[in-house]
């Protein structure tokens, strides 16, 4: 339904770094669109930063309050590291393509990454006794705690997340 708005439509190849890659491409139409943005960055520290400033600063822009800033860059962060880590198994040189549109009363990003993806379904809680200690599992739970819907497309390897605006910035 909402995640419907303004998502990716198909796929292409493309070149990283000399390397033939699958890509996720975006057919936007209708108004809704016009202001999607998108950016395809490796998976290092810098690229997640600078990422996460890009969008945090266009909340500001349009006056976002500091709880969805933080709710988003805490999403954001999180899709960015799952798609280092397990989707691409820690190849910082790998293309994660990112897509945004924020209007006046919400914040949609997808994150897509080139790996063999997973089932979101075979997650364990985080918050179960027998998970709390576990090195990871936390970043999918994380991302929809902090956003009002969540969509991971099969196979696995593309999520979308929007936040609905909660407040104005004081």
């Amino acid at each position: 339904a909402g995640l419907d708005r303004c998502s990716l439509t198909g796929r292409g190849t493309g070149t990283w770094k000399g390397k033939e890659t699958a890509r996720h491409f975006l057919m936007a139409s209708g108004s809704d669109c016009n202001d999607q943005q998108r950016r395809v960055v490796p998976g290092t520290r810098d690229s997640i930063d600078e990422m996460q400033e890009s969008i945090l600063e266009e909340m500001v822009s349009r006056g976002y309050s500091e709880d969805d800033q933080f709710a988003v860059r805490i999403s954001v962060e999180e899709a960015l590291a799952n798609a280092v880590l397990h989707g691409h198994r820690g190849d910082t040189t790998q293309p994660i393509d990112v897509q945004w549109t924020i209007d006046d009363d919400r914040v949609q990003v997808t994150v897509s990454d080139d790996g063999r993806g997973y089932d979101p379904e075979v997650i364990p809680d985080p918050t179960t006794e027998e998970n709390l200690s576990l090195p990871s599992g936390r970043g999918l739970a994380m991302i929809r705690a902090f956003s009002d819907e969540v969509e991971v497309e099969p196979p696995g390897n593309r999520i979308s997340f929007i936040r609905n605006r909660r407040g104005e910035l004081t």
